[in-house]
């Protein structure tokens, strides 16, 4: 007989007969019955790891936004008070340089991946602090991180549950990114019409690649980041935000995002196969 010790995982063999010297226990041929070698226990574990890593993210998630309202900070991330503390932020950047930019980066990170607003004033920050390209360069780099961790976060803590639920519902969507997923995110990323965090989220949920999904995020995001860095320069001729982008701007965004999308309509509209 046979049985198991979770506590301690070894096999114990319980054969009361005098000749058994436990010659059963150390045979090949129940070494699969161990706690470390059995498929049941080795599932069990990564479920319970997995369990106990998603309230671990979702507890971060939680205690990230409650800090954010706890301490009042939705103020520090609006153009008023950008402008009111220009001078005192150009004067730190310059005595401090690295300094800025690696607060920058892990400020601007942040309120990405904590789906937090307060971007477009943070982009039109960079541009000011650190000029246009330069801005454009940290944006992209702290925008494209940010994304990325919401897109694991809601790939690990929502997507086993959504496709349980919603399964045969987002076949559609899973088979469009799954066979079209760098030019249909680069599309959603390129038109400002599509909220970032809802595209960052959906994203998870789909089936995309993660070397596909950072490279058509830094690569889509790059025309909004510059137009909005290089707006920052002037940052005392702007009163809102929606003087940065004009509808010229909107509209070349749009054609961009369908250009990015060509060959995926081209594919759907060359055989009839495509087409159904």
């Amino acid at each position: 007989r046979v049985s198991f010790d979770v506590c301690r995982p070894r096999l114990r063999c319980l054969d009361s007969h005098p000749s058994g010297n436990g010659r059963l226990a150390r045979s090949r041929v129940f070494l699969w019955l161990t706690v470390d070698k059995n498929p049941f226990f080795i599932e069990y574990n990564r479920g319970r790891k997995k369990f106990v890593g998603r309230w671990i993210v979702l507890c971060l998630f939680i205690v990230g936004i409650a800090a954010y309202f706890y301490f009042d900070l939705g103020p520090f991330l609006t153009l008023a008070s950008l402008k009111e503390n220009k001078e005192l932020l150009r004067s730190y950047t310059r005595a401090h340089y690295a300094t800025a930019v690696f607060v920058y980066i892990l400020v601007y990170t942040l309120q990405t991946a904590l789906l937090l607003p307060g971007a477009a004033v943070l982009t039109l920050a960079g541009g000011f602090l650190f000029g246009a390209v330069l801005g454009t360069l940290y944006v992209n780099i702290a925008a494209t991180s940010g994304a990325t961790i919401a897109f694991f976060s809601a790939r690990y803590l929502f997507r086993d549950a959504v496709e349980q639920k919603f399964g045969k519902k987002l076949e559609l969507i899973r088979r469009g990114f799954a066979e079209n997923a760098f030019s249909v995110l680069l599309t959603l990323r390129l038109i400002p019409l599509f909220p970032f965090f809802l595209v960052n989220l959906t994203a998870g949920l789909t089936p995309i690649r993660l070397p596909t999904y950072v490279l058509a995020t830094a690569v889509g995001i790059l025309p909004g980041s510059f137009v909005y860095s290089n707006a920052g320069k002037q940052l005392g001729t702007i009163e809102t935000i929606g003087d940065v982008v004009s509808f010229r701007v909107l509209g070349a965004f749009v054609l961009l995002g369908l250009l990015a999308l060509s060959p995926t309509i081209y594919r759907l509209f060359k055989t009839p196969a495509g087409l159904n």
